[in-house]
C-alpha cells in the first residue's frame, strides 16, 4: 500500500459540493491538512438547496463565514413564507402555508442568528474561497477518484486529472465520502440503505421572465406551490426580477423521459401554472432530481466515512437534506481533528455514526411528512410518512439530541427529536445560547464553541483551575471560563441594555456546578453541584469522552 505514493495527507475528501466544501472548511478551521477532489470543473451552477436553517447558520457563524453567506443571500432577504395557489392571477384560491418562519421573534431567545435563504450555487463559492484561504487545504476540481483501497493504517486512492488524463496516488489516514446520493464509494463498500425509497421525481427548470415580476407584484415568497391540475409545480424566485426556477412533476414510472421536457412544453407548463397565457418565458436550463427517503445502514467502514447525500436522502421540503449534511460534516470534523492530534483514541470516530444516523432517520421521516403536509407537486402518499407530525420545524432543526455517543450522563431513552424543544444544558443537546461580555466584547456563548472543549462554571469555584490542569495533563484543547460579575469572572452575563440570564439555571445546574461543551456546541457532560475533587472528576469524564485508556 505504501509503494508509489505521490501525495500523503491526513484526510481525503471526495466530492466538492456543499457538504464536501463544508467538511474542508471545518477541517481547515481545526488545522487539519486535507485534500478535496471533485470531478466537475467548478461549483454548482443550478439554483437548488436554498434553505439554510438556524442550526446550520450557527455552524457557519462559528466558522466565521456567516457574513459572506448573508451577503450572497441579500437579493432574497425580503422573501418569506410558502404560498399555495391555484394560479398567480385572478381570484384563484391562495393560501399562505406560513408567512414568516419566526413571526414573533421568539427565535432570538434560542440563537444569536437566524434562518437564511441562499441557494447552493451561491453558498458553494463562499465556502470554496474560505476553504482555500486556510493553510493545509488543497482543493482540486476536474479531479476524479477512480479507485481506492484501505488497510489497517490508511486509505490509498488513485486520482485522475480530467483535463490532462494524468493519474496519481494519494495516501490518507481517513477518507470522507461526500460523493452524492449514488455514492460510488458507498456502493464499493456494499453499505445498504433503508427507508421508503423513491418518493417522487421532478425536473428543475431555470427560466427568465421579466413579466412574472409584474404578475407577482408585492408577493415575496420562498416557494409557491401552484396547484392547477393541468400544470402543477413549484415556483421559486432567484432574484425576484427575471431569474426563476420551476419544479415540474416528472413520471419516469409512466415511461416519461427527460426528452419529453422540451423547451416549448416547459414554457407552456409554466404559463398555465402561473395563469398568464402570454407570459414571456425563456428556458435557460433543465436538471432532473429525485426525491427519496433513504438512510445508509452504516456511516463508516474502516477508515471511510459517509457524509451528506451519500449517507442519507430526504424529501426537499424543509431543506432538511443539505442542512443535515452540513451538520454531519461539522460533527465529523472535530472528531477527526481530535483523533489525528493524538488527543483521542480512534473509538471517538465510532460516535459519528452513533450520533448522526439516528438524527438522519428522524429528520428524513419529518421531511417526507412535510412534503405530504404541503402537497408537494408529484408527491401523493397513501398515508402520512413517519406516522404524522414529529415536532415543529425549529425542534427538528435545532432541538435534536444525541442520547448516545461522545456524551457522559445523557438520558439514553431521550427521543432524538422531542415533541418540544428543550435546550436546557442536558448532556447530548445543543448548548444554550446566552449573551455575555468578555475580552472579545459582546458575544454569544455559542461563539466560544468551535476549536476546543469549553468548561463553563461560576466565578469563585475551583472548576476553571481544574479545567486548565486537565487541558495540560491530557494535552487536549480545553478552554475554561468563569461566569459572573466579580473581578474573578472571565465572562459577564448579558450585554449592554439586555436582561441578565442566570447561566446556571439556563444550563440546568447550580452556581457551584459546571458544564462541559464539545467543539461542535453540544453539551458533553455537566455537574449539577460541587464535587470533592474537580480535577479527578474532569479527568475521568474527558478520558471517557476521548476514548483514552
Amino acid at each position: 500500500m505504501e509503494a508509489n505514493v505521490d501525495y500523503r495527507v491526513p484526510v481525503l475528501i471526495v466530492g466538492g459540493s456543499l457538504v464536501g466544501l463544508s467538511t474542508s472548511l471545518f477541517l481547515g478551521r481545526h488545522g487539519v491538512r486535507h485534500l478535496l477532489v471533485e470531478k466537475h470543473s467548478g461549483t454548482s451552477t443550478h439554483p437548488r438547496g436554498r434553505g439554510n436553517n438556524v442550526r446550520t447558520m450557527e455552524v457557519f457563524r462559528s466558522a466565521r463565514v456567516e457574513p459572506e453567506i448573508r451577503e450572497a443571500a441579500s437579493v432574497l432577504a425580503e422573501n418569506h413564507g410558502i404560498l399555495q395557489a391555484g394560479s398567480l392571477t385572478g381570484e384563484d384560491d391562495q393560501n399562505w402555508l406560513f408567512r414568516e418562519i419566526d413571526p414573533g421573534g421568539a427565535l432570538a431567545r434560542f440563537s444569536p442568528t437566524s434562518w437564511c435563504l441562499c441557494s447552493q450555487n451561491d453558498v458553494e463559492p463562499v465556502l470554496l474561497a474560505r476553504a482555500r484561504q486556510q493553510a493545509g487545504a488543497d482543493v482540486r476540481f476536474s479531479t476524479e477518484m477512480i479507485s481506492f483501497s484501505q488497510d489497517a493504517t490508511g486509505v490509498s486512492a488513485v486520482l485522475k486529472d480530467r483535463k490532462t488524463g494524468e493519474q496519481s496516488t494519494v495516501r490518507a489516514d481517513y477518507l470522507v465520502a461526500a460523493d452524492g446520493p449514488r455514492s460510488p464509494i458507498r456502493e464499493q463498500l456494499r453499505i445498504g440503505q433503508s427507508g421508503n425509497g423513491d418518493l417522487f421525481h421532478n425536473v428543475s427548470i431555470t427560466f427568465r421572465s421579466r413579466g412574472l415580476a409584474d404578475v407577482l407584484g408585492e408577493r415575496r415568497f420562498i416557494v409557491c406551490y401552484l396547484t392547477n391540475p393541468e400544470a402543477d409545480g413549484a415556483l421559486l424566485p432567484v432574484d425576484n426580477r427575471e431569474a426563476w426556477v420551476f419544479h415540474a412533476p416528472w413520471h419516469p414510472e409512466q415511461g416519461e423521459t427527460l426528452e419529453h421536457f422540451t423547451d416549448e412544453r416547459c414554457a407552456e407548463h409554466i404559463r398555465t401554472a402561473v395563469g398568464e397565457p402570454s407570459l414571456d418565458v425563456e428556458i435557460t436550463g433543465k436538471a432532473p432530481w429525485h426525491a427519496a427517503e433513504r438512510v445508509a445502514d452504516r456511516y463508516s467502514f474502516g477508515r471511510v466515512f459517509l457524509a451528506g447525500d451519500s449517507a442519507h436522502e430526504m424529501s426537499p421540503t424543509g431543506a432538511f437534506g443539505s442542512n443535515t449534511g452540513i451538520q454531519d460534516a461539522h460533527n465529523l470534523a472535530w472528531k477527526l481533528a481530535t483523533v489525528l492530534s493524538g488527543a483521542a483514541g480512534p473509538g471517538l470516530l465510532d460516535t459519528y455514526e452513533q450520533e448522526r444516523q439516528p438524527v438522519a432517520r428522524a429528520t428524513s421521516e419529518r421531511a417526507s411528512a412535510r412534503s405530504a403536509e404541503h402537497s408537494h407537486p408529484g408527491y401523493a402518499p397513501t398515508a402520512m410518512p413517519g406516522g404524522g407530525r414529529q415536532g415543529g420545524m425549529l425542534t427538528v432543526a435545532m432541538g435534536y439530541s444525541y442520547p448516545q455517543g461522545a456524551v457522559v450522563g445523557a438520558d439514553p431513552d431521550r427521543p432524538v427529536v422531542p415533541e418540544r424543544m428543550r435546550l436546557n444544558g442536558e448532556p447530548g443537546t445543543r448548548a444554550p445560547h446566552m449573551w455575555v461580555t468578555g475580552p472579545e466584547g459582546r458575544q454569544s456563548l455559542l461563539d466560544l464553541y468551535e476549536r476546543s472543549f469549553v468548561l463553563l462554571s461560576g466565578a469563585g469555584t475551583p472548576w476553571r483551575t481544574a479545567g486548565r490542569k486537565i487541558a495540560d495533563r491530557l494535552a487536549v484543547r480545553l478552554e475554561a471560563y468563569a461566569i459572573g460579575s466579580g473581578p474573578d469572572a472571565d465572562l459577564v452575563p448579558g450585554g449592554a441594555g439586555e436582561a441578565v440570564a442566570d447561566w446556571a439555571v439556563l444550563h440546568g445546574t447550580t452556581p457551584e456546578g459546571a458544564v462541559l461543551v464539545r467543539p461542535d456546541g453540544f453539551v458533553a457532560w455537566r455537574s449539577e453541584d460541587a464535587v470533592s475533587d474537580p480535577v479527578a472528576t474532569l479527568q475521568k469524564v474527558m478520558t471517557s469522552l476521548l476514548h483514552r485508556s
